[in-house]
C-alpha cells in the first residue's frame, strides 16, 4: 500500500486529492494538512509520497520541501503548481522534489504520477516541462550534457536513457530484464557520476545529450 500525505492551504483542495486518490485500492491517504504542521505531520505519518503544494502562505512550500529532505528516510515529494508559479520550479529541483503536478491534473494521471513516485520514478506535468527544463538548463547545451554522460558505463547510459522517459525503478527492471536491486544500484551509481543529482535532473541531462528515444535533441 502507497502512503500519500496531501500538502496544501486549501482544504477544498486537499478534499479534492484526498477523494481523487482514495479511489485506487493500492492508495492509502495518511494524512492531508496545512504547510504550518507539515513537517511534523509528513513524518509522524510516514507517508512514502507527499504532494506539496508550492506556495503556501504560512510556511513555504521550498522550506518544508527542504527540511522533508533533510530526514534520515525522506518521502518523494512532488510539488502541486499552478501556471503561474514558474519562478519556484527551478528552485524547487534544486532541493530535491522528485516531480511537479498541476492542481488541476486528470485525476487517472494523478494516480499514476504516485504510483511511479513511490517506485522511485520522477513525474513531470506536460504544462510545466519546459518551465522546468528551461529554468534548469538554459545554459546547458546539448555538447556539454553529452560530456557529462561520456563517464558512464553502457548500462548507466541505457538506464538513464529509461530515467528520461520518466520511468521508475521497478519499470526499468521490466524494460531491461534486471532485478529491481541491480537498477537501483545502477541509478545511484550514474547520479553519483554526474554530480550527486536528482532523477528528474538525470532525466534532463539524457534529454540534452540525446538518450531519450523519439526525443529530438534538446526537446522535451
Amino acid at each position: 500500500m502507497i502512503r500519500v500525505a496531501v500538502v496544501d492551504d486549501e482544504r477544498l483542495v486537499r478534499s479534492g486529492l484526498r477523494m481523487i486518490l482514495g479511489t485506487a485500492p493500492d492508495i492509502e491517504m495518511v494524512a492531508d494538512c496545512s504547510g504550518a504542521e507539515a513537517v511534523d505531520t509528513v513524518l509522524s505519518c510516514a507517508a512514502d509520497v507527499v504532494l506539496l503544494d508550492i506556495r503556501m502562505p504560512d510556511v513555504d512550500g521550498l522550506t518544508v520541501l527542504r527540511r522533508l529532505r533533510a530526514a534520515p528516510e525522506p518521502p518523494a515529494v512532488a510539488m502541486l503548481t499552478t501556471f503561474d508559479a514558474q519562478e519556484y520550479l527551478t528552485a524547487a529541483l534544486r532541493e530535491g522534489a522528485a516531480g511537479f503536478l498541476l492542481k488541476d491534473s486528470d485525476p487517472e494521471q494523478l494516480v499514476r504520477a504516485v504510483r511511479t513516485l513511490a517506485e522511485g520514478g520522477s513525474v513531470l506535468d506536460p504544462g510545466v516541462t519546459r518551465a522546468v527544463i528551461g529554468g534548469y538548463l538554459t545554459a546547458e547545451d546539448q555538447a556539454s550534457a553529452a560530456r557529462a554522460v561520456s563517464g558512464l558505463t553502457p548500462r548507466e547510459s541505457e538506464v538513464l536513457a529509461l530515467l528520461g522517459e520518466g520511468l521508475g525503478n521497478a519499470q526499468i527492471a521490466d524494460r531491461m530484464g534486471l532485478a529491481p536491486s541491480t537498477v537501483k544500484d545502477h541509478v545511484r551509481a550514474l547520479l553519483g557520476k554526474l554530480g550527486g543529482i536528482n532523477r528528474i535532473q538525470a532525466a534532463i541531462v539524457a534529454d540534452r545529450a540525446g538518450l531519450v528515444a523519439g526525443t529530438p535533441r534538446g526537446a522535451w
